[in-house]
């Protein structure tokens, strides 16, 4: 291989790798043990995607008063808000600790809401939190 061609490699290896690397977008949640997700700064947390985005779900989860049988903490289930039907894919069973999950965003457009599939604490109810979808550009 010429020294062009190498030059070329090393050039997309040095600059094109990571620039696909930058693209996935790192959301943090804690799954908590008073039966709420939470986001750093936000009262009403919220995640706001665009269809079809990559994103890095780093959660961490801490033990409520109850669990299940498995050793999971909390759930994390992505339902459309317009009839509460599961999104594929986004049934997720957290255990104690920090987890990551590489994650495709719907590509429908419009409200989801977030919510906790494992009875965590008699709060568990009120486990919830708003997933919008960007429309198209």
């Amino acid at each position: 291989m010429g020294y062009t061609r190498c030059a070329i490699l090393l050039i997309y290896v040095a600059f094109a790798v990571p620039l696909a690397c930058a693209q996935l977008r790192v959301i943090e949640v804690l799954a908590d043990k008073d039966s709420r997700y939470k986001i750093a700064g936000e009262k009403r947390p919220e995640i706001t995607v665009r269809p079809g985005e990559q994103v890095l779900l780093r959660i961490t989860a801490r033990k409520g008063k109850s669990w299940n049988r498995d050793g999971s903490v909390h759930g994390f289930s992505l339902l459309r808000a317009k009839d509460r039907s599961k999104v594929p894919g986004w049934d997720l069973l957290l255990r104690p600790g920090s987890q990551e999950f590489q994650m495709t965003a719907p590509t429908e457009p419009g409200e989801y809401v977030v919510v906790c599939t494992v009875v965590c604490s008699e709060e568990h109810e009120g486990m919830n939190m708003k997933f919008v979808v960007l429309p198209q550009l």
